[in-house]
């Protein structure tokens, strides 16, 4: 399958291979690289390796078939859920479109039951939004779609519940600021941080990705808002969360979905 998608989707595999230029000096210079894939083109085949078995695997859950897939993921940090638990005010788990994050949502679904809802947009198509909405549904986990997703959201962390929030895609200027990502100027959005001011939800980045044949979600420890409650706050807090992707990015390359037009309507902002 990874070798089939860059050739049914050739224009999206010269989007990664772009993006990954554009970004490839800055990784390097990271403190945490430690890619064995020097270039580009090297990066992009194993990205979409991975996107090859991360499609299976969500075939098998579709089908019903991936129990055998959520009982074999290790988890790690889960004292910092629970930390942030322990404050009552329900918590926002914050990531991005990292590793399997399909695989990621149901396993947090199959640990949290119906006290967990996923933040989705709504596919262009119908049919294949229907068929998504199944797969996601599994393991009594609820959806709230992205539009006019707010006074849903609000509702939810009022009672004390979890809400999952991917935050590493580009937003309309209205809805964010232009921060650095990965070396170059992007619109990240503003609403994780809003939404945690007016609720006094935890903030918790998790993210998953695979090591050899297995898969590891990992809970961080409850990003600490600013105490600057005004417009700079804000752009300080989304710049920080930010932060959490760009890391796991680096120190993933091959496990984000690069595909994303992520630094788009930035070049003429900045």
């Amino acid at each position: 399958m990874g070798f089939i998608i860059p050739l049914i989707i050739p224009k999206r595999r010269k989007i990664v291979i772009d993006n990954i230029n554009a970004s490839l000096a800055y990784m390097k210079a990271h403190q945490l690289w430690n890619s064995p894939c020097k270039d580009a083109g090297g990066l992009a085949r194993a990205i979409f390796m991975n996107m090859g078995r991360s499609l299976i695997e969500i075939c098998k859950l579709y089908h019903g078939r991936g129990e055998a897939i959520i009982k074999g993921i290790q988890i790690r940090g889960l004292e910092n859920y629970e930390a942030a638990r322990t404050k009552g005010k329900g918590i926002i788990f914050l990531s991005g479109h990292c590793g399997n994050w399909e695989l990621m949502s149901l396993t947090l679904s199959s640990l949290f039951g119906k006290e967990l809802s996923g933040i989705v947009r709504s596919q262009n198509n119908p049919y294949f939004n229907k068929m998504v909405e199944r797969m996601r549904s599994r393991y009594n986990s609820r959806l709230i779609y992205k539009k006019g997703a707010m006074k849903a959201i609000l509702a939810a962390l009022k009672k004390k519940e979890m809400v999952g929030i991917m935050a590493d895609q580009a937003v309309f200027p209205n809805e964010g600021y232009l921060i650095d990502v990965l070396g170059r100027k992007a619109w990240a959005a503003k609403a994780p941080v809003i939404i945690a001011r007016k609720s006094g939800a935890a903030l918790v980045p998790v993210f998953i990705y695979r090591e050899g044949e297995q898969h590891i979600i990992t809970f961080y420890p409850e990003h600490v808002l600013d105490s600057d409650t005004d417009e700079a706050g804000i752009k300080k807090d989304t710049e920080a969360l930010s932060r959490y992707v760009e890391d796991f990015i680096v120190a993933h390359p091959t496990q984000w979905y690069w595909v994303h037009r992520r630094w788009k309507r930035a070049e003429s902002a900045s």
